[in-house]
């Protein structure tokens, strides 16, 4: 008991509930590792009792929170009730103003500090977030299409897809088809090195964007370069060509490695060749000077892991934190230019990111670009490098055992410690948000659940033997809100699978978007038939599917059966896996039908994917998703959770119903996709006419 009492001063679960009425204990053992990796010392009873006892006498003579959460017009802004009579408090603002005594009523929104001092001299210092209530909402009801970036290449990519394709394919939907939004994979920085994790949900750093992403020939230097490296520029150019013609005309998978290392070769001649004008330096320097150390670190991580690999913690031991690598880049000249290079390919990048951006707005999208906030980092990566004190060591962010999978998951991720958060007044949580929604009209939470918990695993442990740690979902909600406010932008969460009861009223409650799939759209209380579309909830993106679903081609023709039973994933037998896939997916058919939605009848698959989404449409969601993938027919799922190399996640091309790789310029002759794409834009048109949404 007294380490039960221990674990929930900290957050740590000694017990969950996988489903209602079902209650599984933690293994002890588990939560003296999680409380080691929180600080706490609890390998012994007497540890146990020492750090209880310091907890409690802690929290008797505690005047403040650590955290203190106002929101915006939902209560009053006045102190805190429970302080001594007498109590003298200040608020410091961001801006470094200074509000005494009753003046809370005039605090500006913002991340501030509050300092008390009792008659008995006891101080007390606490971060204080006054948040606006909620977060932007649409203006009215959106469509857009969803799309994993890599996947989508033109005739000049190359050999993947990057923000010059951005720029066109959110131009085409916004103007030809009146989409509202793109939504893309996250563009994080990937761990450096071949070969690399092709995981965009695994990234190396979520505060900087990836330079693998960059368009070479809008970079504006580029038209610049003399002769002589223009010379070695066409050869770099005829490998690019090579790549993108391997992935289009014959069919390979896309090799990110391959496309960094020409792209990377491309850079250092326009970046070496030219230098930029005054008007470009000095941009340049202003996105220094806004960026700062966290640039500066995450530029020294890239320059030291080309020289030392990307494994940190295996580097000499004086480059092992960015403070003792300070030296090392002052007294080598060589390492000094490769930080310089990384930080101008941060620049390049942010500035194409903005570009477009720009572009969905002038193309009148509603939304805009809504990029994507994986859960976690790469423990060998730049974040964990730059921010180790922020790190829990020895933990891997995952999943406990459910329905799906018996065994848990565990996704290799270092999670953030809550009081180091805490701590540092939220900092790096705070920046992280501020640089994803630079160029964001929304902003995707994958795992959004984790901003309340997370299930942690020891290292050497099975994901079975992990346990969930809570964050104070106030002070991450408050600033995240706080973040989108600032921004202009939506936040959408993905909120699939096991979520905790009173997650999602509480994210609605402050505007934050949930993610509805078609076929879990069920009423699973009862008798576990199909949700009409009057009873899914309006305050969401509805979709058909997701990157780690089948595509809804497949998932109509039964093909996701046959793929998982190729690849040993199905946990039952073939036939009747089939026969019930086929029931699910009658049982939606049927359902169309009656709606009125399918009037060709069951059959044409392209005519079933229509009623999918004119279905979709029929709901109360405020935004509906369309995966890419399903407006030309294309059968195979970007990702298939449960395989590493048995199948290629992550590098596939978008393809037709043939599996043909298609280009974007394809695609934006493709007669399927007009067909879809020009029906949802009337549709949306006639029920805003309507006020039907």
């Amino acid at each position: 008991m007294t380490l039960a009492r221990l674990a929930a001063r900290h957050g740590v679960a000694t017990a969950y509930s996988p489903s209602a009425g079902v209650t599984v204990p933690v293994p002890d053992a588990t939560v003296v590792a999680v409380l080691g990796a929180l600080g706490v010392d609890a390998t012994t009873p007497d540890a146990v009792a020492a750090a209880l006892d310091a907890a409690e006498r802690t929290d008797r003579e505690r005047l403040l929170a650590p955290t203190l959460v106002r929101w915006r017009g939902t209560e009053p802004a006045r102190p805190p009730a429970d302080l001594p009579d007498g109590t003298r408090l200040r608020v410091t603002t961001e801006d470094g103003a200074v509000v005494t005594g009753d003046d809370w009523e005039e605090l500006p929104l913002g991340v501030h500090t509050a300092e008390a001092e009792a008659p008995d001299g006891r101080t007390a210092t606490a971060t204080l977030i006054v948040a606006p209530a909620r977060v932007p909402a649409p203006e009215r009801r959106a469509y857009g299409l969803l799309v994993q970036l890599y996947s989508l290449l033109s005739s000049r990519s190359w050999g993947m897809g990057d923000l010059g394709d951005l720029r066109e394919l959110a131009t085409w939907a916004g103007r030809t088809h009146g989409a509202g939004f793109i939504q893309v994979n996250p563009l994080h920085a990937g761990v450096p090195g071949a070969p690399s994790d092709p995981s965009p949900y695994r990234p190396s750093s979520r505060r900087f964007p990836d330079p693998v992403h960059l368009r070479i020939e809008a970079i504006p230097e580029y038209a610049l370069l003399g002769p002589a490296r223009r010379e070695e520029l066409d050869l770099i150019l005829a490998e690019a060509a090579d790549l993108r013609e391997r992935v289009l005309g014959k069919g390979a998978a896309i090799d990110r490695d391959a496309v960094w290392e020409v792209k990377r070769r491309a850079l250092e001649l326009v970046v070496a060749g030219v230098e930029p004008g005054p008007g470009r330096r000095a941009d340049f320097h202003d996105f220094l000077a806004a960026r700062g150390r966290a640039l500066e670190d995450h530029a020294t991580y890239q320059a030291l892991a080309e020289r030392h690999g990307h494994h940190w913690r295996s580097w000499p031991e004086e480059l092992r934190t960015p403070r003792t690598a300070e030296a090392a880049v002052r007294d080598d000249p060589d390492l000094a230019a490769r930080v310089d290079f990384h930080c101008r390919l941060a620049w390049l990048t942010d500035r194409q990111l903005a570009d477009a951006a720009a572009a969905a707005r002038e193309a009148g999208m509603e939304i805009g670009i809504v990029h994507d906030l994986a859960v976690g980092v790469h423990p060998e990566g730049s974040d964990s490098w730059a921010q180790q004190d922020a790190f829990a060591a020895g933990m891997s962010v995952g999943a406990p055992p459910d329905a799906f999978n018996s065994r848990g998951q565990d996704w290799g991720l270092p999670p953030w410690r809550p009081d180091a958060l805490a701590a540092a007044g939220y900092a790096p949580y705070r920046g992280l948000l501020r640089e994803l929604l630079r160029h964001a009209g929304a902003l995707r939470i994958d795992h959004v659940m984790g901003l309340f918990r997370l299930w942690w695993v020891p290292e050497g442990r099975e994901p079975t033997e992990g346990t969930y740690v809570r964050h104070d979902a106030e002070a991450m909600l408050a600033v995240l809100v706080l973040e989108a406010h600032r921004a202009g932008a939506l936040v959408i969460g993905e909120d699939l699978g096991t979520v905790e009861p009173g997650v999602r009223e509480r994210l609605a409650a402050r505007g934050v978007f949930g993610t509805s799939v078609l076929w879990f759209e069920r009423d699973w209380a009862d008798s576990g038939r199909p949700l009409a579309p009057a009873e899914w909830r309006a305050d969401c993106v509805a979709t058909a599917t997701t990157h780690d679903l089948p595509p809804t081609a497949a998932r109509l023709s039964g093909d996701h059966v046959a793929l998982r039973h190729r690849l040993g994933l199905l946990p039952g037998d073939l036939a009747r896996e089939r026969a019930a896939d086929a029931a699910e997916t009658a049982e939606w058919l049927g359902l169309f039908q009656r709606l009125g939605l399918l009037p060709e009848g069951p059959g044409s698959e392209e005519a079933e994917i229509g009623a999918v989404h004119r279905f979709l449409l029929d709901t109360p969601a405020r935004m509906v998703g369309v995966w890419l993938p399903d407006a030309v027919g294309d059968r195979r799922p970007q990702n298939l959770p449960g395989t590493w190399d048995e199948y290629p996640n992550w590098r596939l091309p978008l393809a037709d119903a043939d599996g043909q790789p298609m280009s974007l310029e394809r695609l934006a002759a493709s007669p399927r996709a007009h067909a879809l794409l020009r029906e949802l834009h009337a549709r949306t048109a006639v029920q805003e006419a309507d006020g039907a949404v």
